[in-house]
Order: C-alpha cells, then structure tokens, then sequence
C-alpha cells in the first residue's frame, strides 16, 4: 500500500473512542471527528493501516489502571503497522514513506497515549518503531510488537540462554505463541513444553514445542520432569512454581504472584524488533493470527468481544484500517 507523499494530512480522523469506563460493547464508540495528534519532535505521524488489540487494552478500557492511565477520552490500541506520512524534527532513522510498526507506549501502563493505534493516524516516538520486515503483510506486523517484546523481555529477565528447557503456560495466546518460538528458535531452548486445550495442541508443536500439554486432561505440576524456566503467561503463578527446578526462574505476566516467581509489565523498545527481524524474514519466527480475524474497522467492537472469550489463537488484527 503506497500512500503518495504529496497526500494532504487531514485535521480530522475517524477513531474509536471510549469516554468512560466499561465493556468495549457498551463504551466504545466511532468517532468520524477525532483532532489528528500532532507530532512532537521525536515523533512520526503514521497513517494507520492495521493494528491489533491486547488484553492490557480491554482492561484499561475497563479503568483498572486509571490511577497511572491517561485521562478519557482514549483512542485505544498499543500495536499499529502503518506507513510514515510526517517526521518531527529530532528523527533520524526514519523518513516519509517507510513501513513501519510497533507498540507505541513505552511504558504499558505508565501514562499510556491517549491517542492510540485504533485510528487512521497515530503519533509515536520513533525509538519505539521499526521497519516491517518485507515478507509480513501490515496486517501480520500489526500483530506482532506487544507479544513478540513481552516474550523477549520476559525470557531475558529470567536468563534464559541456549540448552536450558522451558514450560510456557498458555502456549496458543498471542504472547505464548511467540514465547514457544523465540525460545525455541532464537535463544535456543533444549526443551520447549507447553500447555493449550486439546483443539490446539497441533499449533503448539508447529512453532517448536517439544512437548503439547493439554490442561483439560492433565496437570503440568505433575510432570516428572522439572524446567529451568516456566514463563506463565496466563496467571497460574500458584501451579507454575511447582513445576520449576529448584534453582529455575518463575515469570508471569499476569497476577497474583506467588514467590519465588516474579512480575514484570513490558517496557517498548523499537530495538527488540530489529534484532528479531532476521528471524521473522527468515520464516523462523513467525505471526500467528487468529483465523476469526482479521476484523475490518468497523466491527473493532466485536474484535473486542471476542477477545474478552480468551479463546483467540494468537493475535485479533483490526485490518484494514480506512
């Protein structure tokens, strides 16, 4: 998709929007006359062509975090793919014209932008975007940075290094398909385990797990076998610390923690994405989208309603983006 330099940038944008607090299916709304933010130095002005929604969006459209959020009304929406259209004047690496994508909040829950990726234009700092690898679609990119980035950080802050095993907890979500991946694939695992109801074990052992647990017939603490790593992506914090060895590391990304297992909330770094980029052109990593999707603009209500199912594979894309 090619967007002519010479286009004008309207003043006006169609986004969604929420003004209070609740369930997508009750407060967000389409808004045809959103101000286009305006971008600050270190920021490029992308046109939006896809994005894709995150759990942290549902809840924070919900209020749980409005003691550090921004103040409604919000454009939600942290992941965006799209096509430069306006640089600030401290950016150096990108220009009009370039594909780009990313999470545009550094800091998840710190004050996140007001104006998100839901829209047909978002601003963002360039040190949080990257260039889309050629062979992924705007559609495929969008579904990546949250995920991808949660997986690396977490794997990171636990050590996990070449010839150390792992059990992820939630292997067929959208931060759990790219955990069984980069820690097969790029950090080097010698076991990857991980867990999923039955319909979806076959995914599992398609992006590198060694072993498909299905939690409906089997509990993972009961594994013989103990890993040096379990990363939770789910919130089974309690049941994870049994399954690791003694002197293994426990990440969650989702609470209540249960020590010796620790918490972290991701931090947005367009750089993760760069290092990844020969995985994901290489075909070695790669997006996993939920076959429902994508969902069009105009059904980004219904996107929402089915996330809130916790029964997506993978990532739920809004695309295409008007």
């Amino acid at each position: 998709m090619e967007i002519p330099s010479s286009t004008p940038i309207p003043s006006k944008m169609k986004a969604w929007v929420y003004g209070e607090y609740g369930n997508a299916s009750n407060v967000l709304k389409l808004d045809s006359n959103v101000t286009v933010p305006q971008v600050k130095e270190d920021q490029v002005l992308i046109k939006v062509v896809a994005a894709s929604i995150n759990p942290v969006d549902a809840k924070r459209m919900l209020g749980l975090f409005k003691a550090s959020d921004s103040p409604v009304p919000t454009v939600p929406g942290y992941d965006v793919a799209g096509v430069v259209v306006k640089v600030g004047g401290q950016v150096k690496r990108l220009e009009v014209g370039d594909e780009v994508y990313g999470d545009i909040n550094e800091k998840a829950l710190d004050h996140p932008k007001r104006y998100g990726s839901l829209a047909e234009y978002t601003a963002v700092e360039e040190s949080l975007l990257a260039l889309k690898p050629k062979n992924l679609s705007f559609a495929e990119a969008a579904s990546l940075p949250l995920v991808i980035e949660t997986a690396h950080e977490g794997l990171e802050r636990t050590g996990f290094s070449a010839g150390k095993s792992i059990l992820v907890l939630g292997g067929a979500g959208g931060v759990g398909t790219q955990i069984i991946q980069l820690a097969k694939h790029v950090f080097g695992a010698s076991t990857v385990a991980a867990t999923s109801s039955t319909s979806k074990l076959e995914l599992l052992k398609s992006l590198g797990a060694d072993l498909a647990i299905d939690y409906t017939k089997e509990n993972f603490e009961d594994l013989p076998e103990k890993f040096d790593v379990v990363y939770d992506a789910v919130g089974q914090c309690d049941r994870a610390i049994k399954a690791v060895k003694e002197d293994g590391g426990v990440v969650t990304i989702a609470g209540p923690v249960t020590p010796p297992a620790f918490i972290f909330v991701l931090t947005s770094n367009g750089s993760v994405l760069d290092k990844l980029k020969p995985y994901l052109e290489s075909g070695k990593v790669k997006p996993v989208l939920d076959p429902k999707g994508p969902f069009p603009f105009s059904q980004t209500v219904e996107a929402f309603s089915y996330l809130e199912t916790s029964r997506a594979v993978g990532k739920v894309v809004i695309y295409p983006i008007p």
